[in-house]
């Protein structure tokens, strides 16, 4: 069977570019937080905004359609589906609500998961809703030609409920590491889920809902004000061969997580760029460098030299990181490893 084990991530040898990437994220979440507090109202504008595009794009990810009309009346609850589109697009807006309104409450429990998964699909009249599978499924591709080939087999259903049992102990287990970057261990989780395929139906909206939920539990809440799940649509390609890629040899514990990782933190990204490129300025007030280069340094995972500080924020002059960075060590915020050219720096 397999076996679920995030214990790698602890290992130190996690690949440069993911690093460097959660230290820019890291960065841009302290920005964005400084924003929220001084524009409620501008943030709450958008977070109405990206809901409409984030039940539109997860269910459009699926082929479930309708007008755009028909998307804001539904998410605003202005009108009742009109059809089977309709009710599964609903039915999404439940689920994500619930996440929003109460992402304190919601673990990443069985419990929970299938009552998400009984909120998501009971409008449209699913018998199955909030279940496992009682049926094994396949994961299906359809060429340019139109001919299908099955692309993966998920976990039969007989050992659903086993599988998702040691998902939920074993993404419990990595949260007790403080050694784990919550970052990276979510989107192996996902990855995971995605593999058992646990339900008949929505396994694809569930997994968003899902990072969502994981996401905001760890204070990267970015997915409120702009929408995670227009990323991945927009850039669906890139998403489902990441997923390729690690899945192969999931069964036995041959996979690599890395591509659907680097994935994964790439539309968090892109998520917080967008949120950042609204606000560069706002009243006329810019985020200091001396801020930013701060929370780079103070949330990464490894040593960084002023080099790689620089990569992440290029805006920033060398000579600007060089005099935070030493104002840093001297106060006693950060220290210093190695030196010359091989400096690198590290939270005290």
């Amino acid at each position: 069977m397999r076996r679920f084990d995030y214990s790698f991530l602890d290992n130190g040898l996690l690949p440069a570019n993911l690093v460097n990437l959660t230290a820019s994220i890291a960065s841009l979440k302290t920005m964005a937080g400084i924003r929220k507090e001084a524009h409620i109202r501008v943030f709450t504008e958008l977070e109405a905004i990206a809901k409409v595009q984030s039940v539109k794009s997860s269910n459009a990810i699926e082929g479930i359609v309708t007008s755009d009309e028909r998307i804001v009346a539904i998410v605003n609850q202005n009108s009742a589906p009109l059809n089977h589109n309709e009710a599964e697009i609903a039915g999404y807006r439940d689920a994500l609500n619930e996440i929003h309104l109460g992402y304190e409450h919601i673990s990443f429990r069985q419990r929970d998961i299938l009552r998400l998964h009984e909120m998501l699909l009971p409008i449209a009249g699913y018998e199955y809703s909030g279940r496992y599978k009682k049926d094994d499924n396949v994961i299906l591709e359809v060429d340019a030609a139109g001919n299908r080939r099955v692309r993966f087999f998920p976990m039969p259903a007989a050992e659903t409920e086993a599988a998702m049992e040691q998902l939920e102990l074993a993404y419990l287990d990595a949260c007790g590491n403080a050694n784990i970057n919550q970052l990276l261990l979510i989107p192996c989780v996902i990855l995971d889920f995605l593999c058992i395929h646990p339900f008949q139906d929505g396994n694809g909206r569930m997994s968003r809902l899902l990072s969502l939920l994981l996401l905001y539990k760890n204070g990267y809440d970015v997915g409120k004000y702009v929408s995670f799940e227009e990323q991945i649509n927009n850039y669906k390609d890139f998403y489902y061969e990441a997923l390729r890629k690690s899945s192969v040899g999931w069964h036995t514990n041959e996979n690599s997580y890395f591509p659907f990782i680097e994935n994964f933190l790439s539309t968090l990204y892109m998520c917080y760029k967008e949120l950042d490129k609204r606000f560069a300025v706002a009243n006329g007030k810019r985020i200091s460098k001396k801020t930013r280069i701060e929370a780079t340094i103070l949330n990464s995972l490894t040593p960084l030299s002023k080099a790689q500080i620089c990569n992440i924020l290029p805006d920033v002059s060398p000579t600007t990181v060089e005099a935070v960075l030493g104002a840093m060590v001297k106060d006693g915020m950060i220290k210093r490893i190695g030196s010359g050219r091989a400096s690198r720096y590290l939270k005290a």
